[in-house]
């Protein structure tokens, strides 16, 4: 069921509107689902020592999402940050964290990298300037995952990996502004059509000048594993691979 703020996301995306720029000092929240160290194991930064943050609530709708318990931001699933942290298993709890209570558990988890990956979940449904401030000033550099359906708020250093989602049942439209803003863009295929649908996106959305371009067979398939190199191949385009699930890492 779409939410309320979801149906007014809904209008606000396909207006192609930008967001308003917040004056008030107000500390934002953030709902975090999972917060971890890991390598990034997808796009330009894979192999990179990474701080995973993953933030609750998804109205895309993805069928091949690998993390569904994402998509429903419910205040029954609520806990404390030490539970969150605590959990061995996917689910929907989340806690709810300022820029500058995270900045405090990656202290005292004792995170070393300095890569932050904020994904989702969609985690371009929140203002993450705030965040971005506060990280970037300890000396974090961040990197946003996001499917390009709604407007970034963001700062000017964030690293923008849009992963296009195109046709999905929240109906959801990628942004022309998110393409023109986005570093790099990685998208899943398992077969021809979803590479004709890229095609289609870029004419649409031309991406910003320099934007890498990368396809990520979905599942490891061996079929679309091998479309995604010989696309690449001929397209000089990248290949992502999911070098976490080879690897059988977070």
């Amino acid at each position: 069921m779409i939410t309320a703020f979801f149906a007014s996301n809904l209008r606000y995306n396909k207006a192609y509107s930008l967001p308003q720029i917040r004056t008030n000092p107000i500390t934002t929240l953030y709902p975090v689902n999972e917060l971890f160290e890991t390598i990034q194991g997808e796009g330009v930064y894979t192999g990179t020592p990474a701080v995973f943050l993953r933030l609750q609530g998804c109205p895309v709708g993805c069928p091949w999402c690998d993390t569904q318990h994402t998509w429903e931001k419910s205040p029954a699933a609520q806990v404390d940050a030490q539970v969150m942290l605590k959990k061995t298993e996917a689910s929907a709890a989340w806690a709810e964290l300022s820029a500058q209570q995270l900045l405090q558990l990656f202290a005292e988890q004792g995170f070393k990298a300095k890569h932050v990956v904020i994904t989702g979940g969609e985690p371009a449904m929140y203002d993450l300037r705030e965040l971005g401030q506060v990280l970037e000033h300890a000396g974090y550099q961040l990197q946003i995952e996001t499917s390009g359906t709604f407007a970034l708020q963001i700062t000017a250093a964030t690293w923008v990996t849009v992963s296009p989602k195109l046709d999905m049942p929240g109906g959801y439209l990628v942004r022309p502004d998110c393409m023109q803003r986005t570093n790099e863009i990685k998208h899943p295929i398992a077969m021809q059509k979803h590479i004709d649908a890229l095609d289609n996106l870029l004419q649409r959305c031309p991406p910003r000048a320099g934007a890498i371009i990368s396809l990520q067979p979905i599942s490891q398939r061996p079929r679309a594993t091998q479309l995604a190199i010989e696309t690449c191949i001929a397209r000089n385009w990248r290949l992502s691979v999911q070098l976490h699930k080879y690897l059988n890492i977070e």
